[in-house]
This record gives C-alpha cells, structure tokens and sequence, in this order.
C-alpha cells in the first residue's frame, strides 16, 4: 500500500503532510501554511534566489545539504528531506556564523534577497572543500541576484566564513535522529515506499522503483513526470497551467545511478546535473564548463540529465553536446517483469519537432548512454547568452571531430537554438569530411553550409541573422582552437585564469 502524505524535517522535528494539491510548492508551504516569511518570492521562476532554501538528505553516511529554489519546487518533493530556511539558523539568540560574517563585512541592504544568498552560502559552508577561491564563491552566488550592495562584501563575507571548518551543530543534530532510528524511517533512500497523494483525477504520485513508476505512468499516461521540476515549476508559477497529475521520479530506487562502463557512462535520467557534473567534465573540461554554467548551483541541485532531454526544449545546453557525442537513449514503457518493453534510440533521433519526441503512451527516458572521447577525437563546446552565468542560450554549438593526423576525417556536430529541435548539421558535417587543420582556406565551405542546415527564428533571446553568424563564428572558432591545440586566448575562462595565474 502506498502511503498517503510526505514525511520531512524541521528543526529535528518529523512533519507530516497530507491531503495538499499537486501543484502547490515549497514557497507557498513556508509562507502561507508555517507563516516562515523570510524565505521571499521574488522572480517565481528560479532566478533570481530570493527564495533559496537548503535541502538535506542523508547519503554516504551523512546528511549533504544543497540549495534549491523554494518557488519552483514542489511540496512533495521534500520527502525524506531536512528541510532548512534562514529563520532556522540562529541558536539560543547567536547567530550563525554565515550570518555574522554578512553583518559584519556589511553584505545586506535592503535585505530582499539576503535570506536567499545566507542560504546559498550555507550550504557553500556546510559543504565545500577548503580553501576556497573567489572563482567558487562566485559561482555558488550565480543563482542569488542582489540589487543593492553588488556583491564584493557578499563574496568578502563567504570569502571569511568559509575559511572556518563548519559549525558541526547540523550533522550532531541530525546524528541524532539517525541513532534514534527515525531518520531512517523516512529517509527516501533507505525506505522506497510508493507515495500516493489524491485521488485517481489528481493526485502527487512518488513511486519508489521502477516498476511501480513503469505501472503507474501507464495507467496514467496523461500524467506530468516531474525529476527537478526546474521547467514544469515555471508551467505552474508563469503559466498558470492546470497540472493535475504529477509522478516525480526523485524517489525511484537507482534511479540516479551513474555507471561508468569503460568505453560508456551510463547516466540514470534521475541523476541531478550537479551529480553528473565530474563525470562530464572527465570526458571533455568543456563539458564541464557547460555544466558549470549550466543554470545555477540550486538549478543544477534539483534539475536532472533525463529530465532537460525528456523536456525536448529547442534551447536545452545539454542535448546538442550528448547529440554530437552519439549518445543513445534508452525508453522503457510498462514493468519489464509484466510484458513490458525498452528500446534504445539515438539521442538525435528523439527529437522529432518543437516540443515532439518519439515517446509513446505510458513510455519514459530511463538512461542515458554517453561515449567517452577515443583517441584521436577531439569536443568542442560553447554556450552562447547573454548573461555569461545563468542564462538561456541564444545559440549552443557543440563539436566532435575525428582526426587522422592534421586532416578531419570525420565530423558530428550539432546545435541548439538554431531550429525548433537540439538538430545536427549534417551538411556542415559533410564539408568539413578531408579539410585539413592546415587549409584555413576550405573551412569557409563549412561555414556557409551552416546555412543550408538551419533556418533560424526572430524571438526574444536573438535575431535570426545573429544566430546564423554566431553559428557560422563557432564553426570557425572550433576548427582554430582544434588546429592550434590553444583555447585561452580564445575563451573568457581562459583570459580570466591566466590573468589570475600572473597575479
């Protein structure tokens, strides 16, 4: 039997939950039922981290705490978790320490968005290796936008707190719990229970394996599969959308597992990008790179590899990089063990038209099958927005090629933003076939072949013409850096660490 509420923590104390719309999120929770009004709605679509709270759950024998945006996260995905808000950090009328450092290195004003950048820097304390650099401290603080002090006290206020080891009062607290036994009564990766909250018409649905999640999807294949909810959260606070039935997948037992297979990795669609991140940038620093920019440090805490490819997004950063790696895919519908079946496809082949994937009734991603770099293959990859952190791509190319000594001899290349769909370019691929890295003079064919691949669109983010010679420019730009072996002189990273390494 499945149970009917979501059990949590706060303040070491068990919550329980039940009867709550599928659709209501954290925020709503804190402010309208605990009246926790620190936590502050600002954007509603994950932007801007006002509503930044910490998420800890138990794995590897501790409690791990990470950041994720209150607005757009699900009430039901806190199961099993300690759930943390900045009203809960000062004790017996002192401070916590990222709290002290705020004040004293003066890191708020108006004071909006500083519970949101207290609990980002929480979690950069609780969490991160030390020492650390103003590089790391920056990126942590990507998600938080602060309008008023700018933010060199807020990175000096990290940049004291975190040379300190961390106050060890949460894991002694949560220490605790797991001796009393009650942790592991409700911790989500030791008790894989099915959820079930509703009624057949609605309900918020956690199936805890696969084969529970395989049989519900399809007998509701009308259903929203939900992993992060970093998109799906925008059709609830911007939209407005009318999403009655909702299976998060955060709980499917193995669901998240990361297989390294030798020549493969194998990636289970629930692995969360920031779980993914190291094993992407060992097969390439540029996928790494991508990853790092890849929204923010709570975006990339909740968000997941399976889930920015189900989503089928035109702009997604991830799927062109996998496409021109020849990554393959792997869709399971019904229990294996009940007549059900899977089926492994190319990532390319997905992606049919704009927000249309080759998925049938009832079937769902389940892996994610990545080839590593072979000898003599060299990637390329590069994100192109108008924010450098935590923005949209306008356009994103990516580049594998195979080399045979100083010639091409084989080209997969694929871009986003370009079409209604992560698309390869096959006839730049195919001018690019025996183009010697030596013959700058023949890679203006490539170029212009870019043309013939896609038809770009006017919107918001960039004019078609743009994105034509932006893509045109990374054609160029990935056969230089290729020949000459060097991509400092040619990336922002690049310039800014070197300059960094002359200090």
């Amino acid at each position: 039997m499945a149970r009917d509420a979501i059990r949590f923590w706060r303040n070491g104390q068990p919550i329980e939950v039940s009867g709550f719309h599928p659709r209501t999120t954290l925020l709503d929770y804190l402010r309208l039922q605990e009246r926790r009004v620190g936590t502050k709605e600002g954007c509603a679509e994950g932007d801007c981290g006002a509503c930044t709270v910490a998420l800890g759950r138990f794995r590897d024998g501790r409690v791990h705490y990470e950041p994720v945006n209150a607005c757009i996260l699900l009430l039901g995905q806190v199961d099993g978790a300690d759930v943390v808000t900045v009203e809960d950090l000062a004790r017996n009328g002192e401070l916590h320490p990222v709290q002290s450092a705020m004040v004293a290195h003066h890191g708020s004003q108006c004071g909006f968005c500083t519970p949101g950048i207290v609990m980002s820097l929480f979690t950069l304390y609780q969490e991160a290796e030390r020492p650390l650099s103003r590089e790391q401290i920056n990126d942590a603080l990507a998600g938080n936008l602060c309008r008023c002090t700018g933010y060199r006290p807020i990175v000096e206020a990290a940049l004291d707190v975190c040379s300190r080891e961390p106050d060890e009062h949460w894991q002694q607290a949560v220490a605790k719990l797991i001796v009393a036994g009650q942790l592991l009564e409700i911790g989500p990766q030791i008790h894989r229970d099915d959820i079930f909250v509703g009624n057949a018409g609605r309900f918020f649905a956690a199936p805890g394996s696969v084969e529970a999640l395989a049989e519900l999807y399809l007998a509701h294949p009308d259903s929203t599969l939900v992993a992060g909810c970093t998109d799906v959260g925008l059709w609830i606070t911007k939209g407005l959308a009318e999403v009655d039935k909702i299976i998060w997948l955060g709980r499917v037992e193995d669901f998240d597992e990361i297989i390294d297979a030798g020549d493969d990795l194998i990636i289970g669609a629930g692995a969360t990008h920031a779980a993914a991140m190291p094993h992407l940038h060992a097969i390439d620093p540029d996928l790494g790179e991508l990853m790092r920019r890849f929204g923010s440090a709570q975006v990339r805490a909740s968000g997941t590899v399976g889930g920015n490819i189900a989503n089928g997004s035109p702009i997604g950063d991830l799927a062109p990089a996998l496409i021109a790696l020849g990554s393959e895919i792997t869709l399971q519908r019904g229990r294996l063990d009940r007549d059900g079946a899977t089926r492994k496809i190319p990532l390319e082949s997905f992606f049919i038209a704009y927000r249309q994937q080759d998925r049938r009734p009832g079937e769902f991603v389940s892996l994610i099958w990545l080839p590593k770099l072979k000898s003599g293959e060299v990637f390329r990859a590069y994100k192109v927005s108008k924010r450098f952190d935590e923005d949209i791509s306008a356009v994103m190319g990516a580049f594998r090629f195979t080399l045979d000594g100083r010639r091409i001899a084989q080209a997969r290349i694929a871009f986003g933003g370009m079409a209604g769909i992560p698309k390869r370019a096959l006839e730049t691929e195919a001018a690019l076939a025996g183009v010697s890295l030596d013959d700058p003079s023949r890679w203006g064919e490539a170029m212009a072949a870019v043309a013939r691949d896609y038809q770009p669109l006017d919107d918001h983010r960039a004019s078609a013409a743009y994105r034509m010679t932006v893509a045109r420019n990374l054609v160029f730009k990935a056969l230089s850096e290729t020949a000459s072996g060097e991509t400092r002189a040619t990336r922002i990273v690049g310039r800014r660490e070197a300059m960094e390494a002359a200090e």
